[in-house]
This record gives C-alpha cells, sequence and structure tokens, in this order.
C-alpha cells in the first residue's frame, strides 16, 4: 500500500509554481493576483481562506481578501463581485462557500467573470470542461487529477466508482476521469445516496473516489484487493487531544488502507491539492 501524499505533492508544485512566477517578475511581468471574499464568521470558511493567503505568499502572489459581515445584501454582494470583474490588477476570484442563507450562490457563482473564475464553478468553465475544452476545473477533481499524473497511477480502461454527485466534486470528477486523457479513459459509474447495492458496484472498481460527506462511509468489505481509494471527504469529530478533535474522511483507513494499491489520507490527501489547484488556475489567468 502507497500513500498518495498530497501534502508533499503540493509541495513540489508550490515550488514550480515559485520558479514561474520569478521569472515573470524578471521580465518585468505583473505578479499573479488573488482576491477572496468572505461572508460572515464561520470558522472552517475562515480556516480555509487563511490556508489560500499562506499558499498565495508562498509563490510569490499578491493576495486580497474582502471580509462583510453575514448581514450584507445579496446587491451589496454582487456590486463588490463586479468592481473585481473590472479591476485589471487581479487575475483570479473566489467567493468563499457557504454562504448565508439570504444570498443565492448560484447568483453569485453566475456573477463572477468566468476569465476569473478560478474555482471553476461558472457554468461557461463547467461546460467547457464537460466538452473537453480548455477551462477553469473546479479545484477538487483538478487536484485529483493530477495527484493521479504525479504517481503515474493507470486510469485508462479501469473501472471507477465514484460516490457523491455533488456540482463541486462527483460530477466533475466523473466527467474528467471518463475522457479521452491520462489520466482518464476509465468507464465510471457515479453512485449516490439513492443507489441500491453500493457494495455491489465498489467491489467492482479498480477506482474508488469517495465523496458522500459520510465519515467512515466506505469500510473494508467494500473493497477489493489492489484497489486505488481517493478519500475526499473531511470532517471534524470530538477526540482526546490537545485540540478536542480529529479530522477524518469518507473511507474507514484502517480497514481500507490494507486492501489498497495506493490510498489518500485525511488529512493530508486531497486538502492540499485542493488549494494548490486555485494557484495553478490563477497563473493560468494571469498569463493570459
Amino acid at each position: 500500500m502507497i500513500l498518495l501524499d498530497g501534502k508533499a505533492t503540493a509541495d513540489d508544485i508550490k515550488r514550480e509554481i515559485a520558479l514561474v512566477v520569478d521569472k515573470i517578475v524578471s521580465e518585468g511581468g505583473k505578479v499573479p493576483h488573488l482576491a477572496a471574499i468572505l461572508v460572515g464568521e464561520d470558522g472552517a470558511s475562515q480556516t480555509y481562506v487563511g490556508h489560500k493567503e499562506k499558499a498565495c505568499a508562498q509563490v510569490g502572489f499578491r493576495s486580497t481578501l474582502l471580509r462583510f459581515p453575514s448581514d450584507i445584501s445579496e446587491e451589496f454582494l454582487l456590486a463588490q463581485i463586479d468592481k473585481i470583474n473590472n479591476d485589471n490588477e487581479i487575475d483570479g476570484l473566489i467567493v468563499q462557500l457557504p454562504l448565508p442563507p439570504h444570498i443565492s450562490e448560484q447568483k453569485v457563482t453566475e456573477a463572477i467573470d468566468p476569465s476569473k473564475d478560478v474555482d471553476g464553478f461558472h457554468p461557461v468553465n463547467v461546460g467547457k470542461m464537460v466538452l473537453g475544452l480548455q477551462s477553469f476545473v473546479s479545484a477538487t477533481p483538478w487536484g485529483i487529477i493530477e495527484l493521479l499524473k504525479r504517481y503515474d497511477i493507470e486510469t485508462s480502461g479501469k473501472n471507477c466508482v465514484i460516490i457523491g454527485r455533488s456540482n463541486i466534486v462527483g460530477r466533475p470528477m466523473a466527467n474528467l476521469l471518463s475522457q479521452k486523457s491520462k489520466p482518464g479513459d476509465c468507464t465510471v459509474t457515479m453512485c449516490h445516496s439513492r443507489t441500491k447495492d453500493l457494495r455491489e458496484h465498489t467491489l467492482k472498481a479498480d477506482i474508488i473516489v469517495a465523496a458522500l460527506g459520510v465519515p467512515g462511509f466506505l469500510k473494508g468489505d467494500m473493497v477489493k484487493e489492489g484497489a486505488v481509494v481517493i478519500d475526499v471527504g473531511i470532517t471534524r469529530v470530538k477526540a482526546d487531544n490537545k485540540s478536542g478533535f480529529r479530522l477524518i474522511g469518507d473511507v474507514l483507513f484502517d480497514e481500507v488502507a490494507p486492501k489498497c494499491s495506493y490510498i489518500t489520507p485525511v488529512p493530508g490527501g486531497v486538502g492540499p491539492m485542493t488549494i494548490i489547484s486555485l494557484l495553478k488556475n490563477t497563473l493560468i489567468a494571469a498569463e493570459k
């Protein structure tokens, strides 16, 4: 069993991006600039945005964080997005989700200029991805594809099961792995909370991507020997340690790992690769 080390891989890619930024600066070019909007005081969201700011600093990007209280109006937020859309100094924009209930996430997503949508959520980018055209691919799926590529994991002709059908992970992941590419060329089955006899599907899978959001859902008796398992889930649970909690994924790691050829840990697997994809997309946006 080999651990797919997302942290080490992300560090490698950060060094690669930093070299590109150094070259841009040495040639008198503009430093890539990522802006983030954070609405409200959600603890997890603040942590994620903090990680993104730190990652920008590590590769030499500029970053701007706009914080707004949770009671701002939808109209006000859309106006802020419009300002950034028209600011030529900013290359990429992310609006941290979730948003307060009175603000439509769909309206906010569609308001972002597709050329600055480094999260890859805008319908234009999603549509281009589905067609196999160049686009900003949503962060987590891109990170998983890159992890498979860096570890040279064979995907062509493999049976892949995606557990979860979200627009952020499950659906784009299924599309990317089924495309004629490398990694890709998989025969993909998408399972979800209403799938009957889900275990029958996972037992046939060469590659499993668990993105259901249910801690410890994928157990040892659901996985065949030699499978590649990608754990997208991350949930805080109480623990008797200094922080008072620990992070666990959708995979019951101690049961599943001994049967795997490759598996991602939680934390340290998919998470670091998700942040890296935002940097990569921002660099692409800046170069354009």
